[in-house]
């Protein structure tokens, strides 16, 4: 199925407030989640559940990982002779201004893409929220509307400070946006639906404006623009920083919670790897956890999430951690509460061991040319 009716915009170029090993040779739409995915993979795979086939991305500085990840875009059905995968120019902005996700200057910077797309509407979406949901019905919804935005939104279950807030009237439609939700608050999923028209519209009118982010800029413009929303009712899954991102990683290995984000209709795609499966030694302990493909496991792991050829040996133990791929742990040693960036060895005997609320970082091992 295609959708004839929207194209889809990605920005991955921002990245978080607070700095982080993790993030000093990755964008934050690289990132690992659940040992085998990358944060990109659930806004690219819900508009590829939606038959969208046209999609661009922004993409950051620090793009290698992000390019050897999407490749030609085939996972998500983008390796297209018609639209497709379209790799796009974006500004170095990131850590400049809190909440910026949609920067007018980017969006002016790509507007050929709007411009010669036929499609009547454009998904518009950042990486650092993952949700799964059917975009088909929103922008149906959109459409029906008669609106020129649709912003997605959903109730905060949670105190949440890094999000944007959406004031919304009787009628559905937004009358401000704020700077952090409070539990019951309505938490905007930094993903939206415009009319293609506008938008080249609004990249004529603000172009002085272009530092701004698209939200800031026509804030004032609310009521002419009708800017209407969407509830979502499903599980939404912020990372922002290191806390959030160990917290919701730690949140996914309950069955009852990884199971409203991955669901068999709309499946998520990633990049595919000819991996073996993961082994198992004889006297290895693994429960409850993540261990993905390549993985060998002669150790204890609990409560944990593995990527691909982490290796674990007699006697090591792993404990509410995160061990990215390639990491070894020697015999004897012993890693809880941490985040294990690729490519580590972990010496035997050594202790690495963060609390649940101060997590451990080792950062991630360059490879040597």
């Amino acid at each position: 199925m295609i959708n004839r009716k929207a194209i889809g915009y990605i920005t991955a170029n921002y990245t978080s407030k607070e700095r982080s090993p993790l993030l000093e040779s990755r964008p934050l739409a690289s990132v690992p989640f659940m040992g085998r995915y990358r944060l990109i993979d659930f806004p690219l795979s819900n508009m590829m559940n939606a038959g969208i086939r046209t999609v661009g991305v922004v993409l950051p500085g620090n793009y290698r990982s992000l390019v050897d990840h999407l490749g030609s875009g085939r996972e998500w059905e983008l390796d297209r002779k018609k639209g497709g995968l379209f790799l796009l120019q974006g500004s170095a902005y990131g850590t400049a201004k809190k909440g910026i996700r949609f920067l007018l200057r980017d969006i002016n910077m790509n507007k050929m893409l709007f411009q010669r797309a036929t499609e009547p509407y454009v998904v518009m979406s950042a990486t650092n929220i993952a949700f799964n949901m059917n975009l088909s019905d929103v922008i149906d919804a959109h459409e029906r509307s008669g609106s020129g935005v649709t912003m997605i939104y959903k109730k905060a279950d949670r105190q949440l400070d890094d999000v944007t807030r959406l004031d919304i009237d009787g009628n559905g439609r937004v009358t401000n946006l704020a700077d952090g939700c409070s539990y019951g608050d309505n938490e905007f999923l930094d993903c939206f639906i415009i009319n293609r028209d506008l938008l080249l519209q609004i990249c004529e009118e603000y172009e002085t404006l272009d530092y701004l982010d698209l939200f800031e800029a026509i804030r004032p413009d609310f009521c002419r623009i009708d800017v209407c929303t969407y509830e979502f009712k499903g599980l939404a899954v912020g990372m922002f920083n290191e806390e959030s991102y160990y917290r919701r990683s730690m949140e996914m290995l309950n069955p009852d919670v990884m199971h409203q984000l991955f669901t068999h209709s709309r499946p998520v795609m990633t990049k595919a790897h000819d991996t073996p499966p993961a082994k198992y030694s004889s006297g290895s302990n693994a429960t409850n956890s993540f261990i993905s493909a390549g993985c060998r496991i002669d150790g204890t792991v609990r409560g944990s999430t593995l990527s691909r050829d982490v290796v674990v040996e007699s006697g090591a133990y792993v404990a509410n951690s995160i061990i990215m791929q390639g990491c070894v742990i020697k015999r004897g040693a012993r890693v809880e509460n941490a985040i294990v960036d690729k490519n580590n060895v972990i010496e035997a005997g050594t202790i690495i061991t963060g609390t649940p609320d101060n997590v451990l970082v080792v950062p991630k091992v360059p490879i040597a040319n």
